[in-house]
């Protein structure tokens, strides 16, 4: 999630479309979040570990 993020960040900001960074800075936040909780030994959507 994190990588989607900056991926479309990083097209968002070359192609200057503005809802591309908006949607891109909301993923890495997000994926920022699940990666800290997942971390810290939190259960994500049921699950301990997701691989």
């Amino acid at each position: 999630m994190i990588t989607l993020g900056v991926v479309l960040l990083l097209i968002g900001l070359l192609a200057n479309i503005s809802i591309l960074w908006t949607i891109g800075i909301i993923l890495v936040v997000v994926g920022l979040a699940l990666a800290v909780a997942g971390r810290l030994g939190h259960a994500i959507g049921g699950r301990k570990h997701w691989f």
